[in-house]
């Protein structure tokens, strides 16, 4: 066994024409046990009379404080691609999450007194609801492309 293998507890394979993913369980220095995620894909850079193969690797670990987010995430995507959710239910799936997950416990605090509403007119109130619902949804993808950079 190479040095590099110690800390290897087990591998598994797929392969999948030119790339191989290897599914790696590790365990790191301190004993905390990690996933790591190899594509490795078979490339040419050499001519057709004289080929010259080289495997290109990327890898992706992942730590224990993430695999729920993770597997989440991966069974929301595997969902919307084999069509069992649309993106809007998976995007909303996702803002449920992230709201329940993140949301910090404040302590109790007095309920605020209700300032009295003046009521604009409804020709001002309803490109203000609009602007403000794009800037939302502007908002949640600029969050979602963030999240999908993740991965």
């Amino acid at each position: 066994m190479i040095e590099a293998d110690k800390d290897l507890i087990f591998s598994e394979s797929v392969k999948a024409g030119k790339r191989i993913y290897y599914f790696d369980v590790k365990q790191s220095r301190n004993g905390d046990k990690y996933i790591a995620i190899t594509e490795s894909k078979k490339i040419n850079e050499g001519t057709f009379e004289n080929p010259r193969f080289v495997f290109e690797k990327h890898k992706l670990f992942l730590y224990k404080e993430d695999y729920e987010k993770f597997v989440n995430a991966l069974m929301r995507t595997l969902d919307v691609a084999q069509d069992k959710i649309t993106a809007d239910e998976a995007r909303a799936s996702l803002m449920a999450e992230f709201e329940t997950v993140e949301a910090p416990a404040a302590a109790p605090v007095a309920a605020p007194v209700a300032a009295p509403v003046q009521e604009e007119p409804a020709a001002e109130t309803a490109p203000a609801a609009a602007a403000s619902a794009e800037e939302e949804k502007a908002e949640k993808k600029s969050f979602l492309d963030k999240v999908k950079d993740i991965f």
